[in-house]
């Protein structure tokens, strides 16, 4: 419809009623009126006999005496691509056979296909005396289908119930396609729900986990693929981003998939030039067809934000796996920089891991997680008054504090056995020889978790990928953050810093000479060095940041905090950080085949196949990371007159 025409229908009569600004004014005797506008329809009714009508866009403006109303147009229940039409024409006879079975499943009724070759397709309807009929057949000297004969009305009822032949698992695959683009962890219980809603067609559980399957196979290759290109991949991560880190191995006279160890320059960069010298390692497991591990080592950035450095994916978590992953660390960071720095290595207590970086970085100060601690802690001893106690003694920062929290410990029950088998100088602040600057758990932790569970369906080159995706993401989100910080340090560490000046206030300040001072409280005396950033609180060394004591001083003589805060923290090195770029890999088209055979695959010499571990039948085990086992658990209150746990000495009921 032209825009200046409006299509009346009133009664059992048409009218085409025309005018010039897209308006018309519709008389019905009946005070109804069906108004029809390029596909659309709206049925219009009005007390007065009189009703102006104009159509914006596809919409039905109505117009009375005192009011509009805006009319949605009523949709086709069938999209109009599904209905035939003689001349219509198909790229392939496989494009013309799903189009006419889709078209079947959307108008519910049952086809049978009379004729299927490559030059010719010819369907009816399943139904006895129905007419239904199409005869599609190739075009001389073109590709192309075309719709020779079309009988389209049909005069069955059609699909009487939820069931359809034509409802098959590939149908399946191509209805959930689009959606298993933005959401490969659809379970196939959502998808049977959606095609019973979209659709009004019931399918089995196993044709939805099938047409999932063949779907995912479709949109990002099928797993045995990934591990094919992988090598082809590798070789692009070099050439895209040069500088980088990109190394597998295979096994076995079928040189099958063993380990993969992945490290982009611009981490690498960031790493070594403006993050603190501190590292997380840790793993989260795979549960796809040929299971597997993920392995990474991640940086802090000065905003506390975790900054992966490299990460991997082995067949299993062995002692040689381990040891090939930290090596390979070791060689990377070794190539790039002239001096290895000394690191805080922070992990689980297990046994390979601790191998690993021994063997690997001697000179590393290594700690435990301490939630794997007190995990270990909580389970040994299930004294809630224990448990608090521990805590308080991890976050002792001198020795003195800590031995008296030990002590308070031993009168509840004696912990010197475990102490034994967990020394103090692995996870306790007080005694711990390296830096954490404020980190004792693992924070890499949640992250692994989340792309474990993002990826575990996903062919290998695809989860790199999709790492690779959120590392650039990251990368363009802080660095738009950095820059547009005007302060000397980054906001996490101007909060700190606030707190410090603030506490500062209360204190006496005593000055020796130019760089040693004495600052007296009401409860103890401190000492502070500005020029080797000491202050006997020790909270200074443990964090990088000025403490209260140390503000104090600084302030006394005219200084700036702020400036006396780690290079780690400051906004210049949090820019720097992200300073470089991780450039995307191109379509796997345009890689180059100087190495491969025809058709793109790599000569048999080459071919990385899939590990031999595969996951064993039958529902697997979940288990789910709770986060807020992650966390401090809540102090439990002692009361000082009778000494039972749950409630203060005000709430007591014992009276003195």
């Amino acid at each position: 419809m032209e825009d200046s025409q409006v299509l009346v229908h009133a009664e059992d009569s048409q009218a085409l009623v025309h005018a010039e600004d897209s308006r018309a004014l519709v008389h019905a005797e009946d005070s109804r009126a069906l108004v029809n506008a390029e596909d659309t329809q709206a049925l219009v009714q009005a007390e007065d006999n009189q009703v102006l009508v104009q159509v914006e866009d596809g919409d039905v403006l109505v117009e009375g005496d005192e009011d509009q109303i805006l009319l949605e147009p009523e949709k086709d229940p069938v999209p109009r691509e599904q209905f035939l039409f003689i001349g219509q024409e198909f790229t392939n006879v496989d494009t013309c056979r799903s189009a006419i079975k889709d078209m079947a499943v959307a108008l519910h009724f049952q086809l049978r296909v009379v004729k299927s070759d490559r030059s010719r397709f010819i369907a009816k309807c399943n139904t006895e005396g129905c007419p239904w009929r199409v005869h599609v057949a190739k075009c001389h000297g073109v590709p192309t289908f075309t719709v020779r004969t079309l009988q389209g009305e049909h005069t069955c009822e059609g699909v009487q119930d939820l069931h359809h032949q034509q409802a098959t698992v590939n149908w399946v695959a191509r209805s959930v396609e689009a959606r298993l683009r933005d959401n490969p962890q659809i379970k196939p219980k959502e998808i049977l729900q959606d095609i019973r809603d979209q659709h009004g067609v019931a399918v089995s559980y196993m044709q939805a986990w099938r047409g999932k399957e063949r779907s995912m196979a479709a949109v990002h290759g099928t797993l045995e693929d990934g591990y094919r290109l992988l090598p082809a991949y590798c070789d692009q991560i070099g050439k895209t981003n040069p500088g980088s880190v990109a190394v597998y191995k295979g096994a076995g006279p079928e040189n099958s998939f063993q380990r993969l160890f992945v490290s982009f320059h611009a981490s690498i960069y960031g790493f070594l030039n403006a993050c603190r010298p501190l590292l997380e390692i840790d793993k989260a497991d795979l549960k796809g067809k040929y299971l597997g591990t993920l392995l990474c080592a991640s940086a802090v950035d000065a905003d506390h934000m975790m900054f992966p450095v490299a990460f991997g994916v082995v067949d299993s978590e062995s002692d040689e796996n381990w040891m090939w992953f930290i090596s390979e660390l070791r060689k990377m960071l070794g190539v790039n920089t002239d001096k290895m720095p000394v690191f805080t290595i922070i992990s689980e207590r297990q046994p390979q891991v601790v191998e690993a970086v021994e063997v690997n970085f001697p000179t590393a100060f290594h700690g435990f997680c301490l939630r794997y601690v007190s995990e270990n802690f909580r389970e040994e001893f299930k004294s809630p008054k224990l448990l608090n106690l521990f805590w308080s003694a991890v976050y002792a920062l001198t020795t003195a504090e800590f031995d008296s929290k030990v002590k308070d410990m031993m009168q509840v029950q004696d912990v010197m056995p475990w102490f034994q088998n967990f020394p103090p100088n692995l996870w306790a602040v007080a005694y711990f020889e390296g830096i954490r600057y404020g980190h004792f758990s693992l924070a890499i932790t949640e992250i692994l978790y989340n792309w474990a569970l993002e990826c575990h369906e996903l062919p290998i080159v695809q989860t790199v990928e999709y790492i690779r995706h959120q590392l650039t993401c990251w990368f363009t989100e802080r660095q738009n953050l950095a820059l547009s910080l005007n302060s000397v340090l980054v906001p996490s560490a101007e909060k700190l810093i606030s707190e410090s000046i603030s506490d500062s206030r209360c204190y006496q300040v005593l000055r020796a000479n130019k760089v040693e001072f004495e600052i007296v409280s009401s409860e103890r005396t401190n000492i502070v060095d500005t020029q080797t950033r000491f202050c006997s609180c020790r909270r200074w060394q443990i964090y990088g940041i000025p403490c209260a004591h140390a503000a104090a001083a600084l302030l006394s003589c005219g200084e700036d905090p702020r400036l006396y805060a780690h290079d780690c923290f400051s906004v210049m090195k949090y820019r720097e950080t992200y300073s470089q770029r991780i450039y995307p890999i191109p379509d796997r088209i345009h890689w180059s085949n100087s190495s491969s055979g025809p058709r793109g695959l790599y000569k048999s010499d080459m071919i990385l196949r899939p590990p031999k571990i595969r996951r064993p039948p039958g529902r697997p085990k979940m288990k789910i990371l709770k986060m807020e086992s992650l966390k401090r658990p809540k102090r439990i209150v002692q009361c000082g007159r009778c000494h039972l746990l749950g409630h203060s000495q005000k709430k007591c009921s014992l009276r003195s």
